[in-house]
């Protein structure tokens, strides 16, 4: 019997296919690990720039919030680590079950499209160094700055 994520899963990706053609989803055999390919928007400083991002789940989806990264070469942005890591609340704390991959995607792509200049973190480095072998939703970010 399929999992109640599974099953979520499975009608979000049935949406996704049909209403969503900003970003394009392979999802793999377990239905548990996606994969998200979008182009960054038009009229933002990422114009043209292509992204991956690696959606994680677990049975606890959709009550906890899946494990959310950059795969391969990450945007230069203040709330996005060299390592892909996302200081973004929703994809921690501030996760609510009614939340979808395609609402976390559009915030990720709202995310890029509001910021200004291309910079790393402040605490880049160290959080890069800190971090090496763990995931995301281990560590214990403080979300001081909502604007870009």
């Amino acid at each position: 019997m399929r999992s109640r994520a599974c099953r979520r899963l499975e009608k979000e990706l049935s949406q996704i296919r049909r209403d969503h053609s900003n970003f394009d989803v392979i999802a793999f055999e377990d239905d548990l690990e996606w994969r998200v390919f979008f182009e960054a928007p038009e009229d933002c400083i990422y114009s043209g720039e292509k992204f991956t991002l690696s959606f994680a789940f677990d049975d606890t989806y959709p009550v906890e919030p899946p494990e959310v990264v950059f795969i391969g070469k990450p945007p230069v942005h203040e709330h996005v680590y060299s390592n892909g890591f996302i200081c973004l609340s929703t994809l921690y704390d501030g996760w609510r079950p009614s939340f979808t991959v395609a609402s976390t995607v559009l915030s990720i792509i709202s995310m890029l499209a509001s910021a200004r200049t291309k910079r790393k973190p402040k605490d880049d480095k160290e959080v890069v160094k800190t971090t090496k072998g763990q995931k995301s939703k281990d560590q214990n970010w403080e979300f001081h700055d909502e604007k870009c």
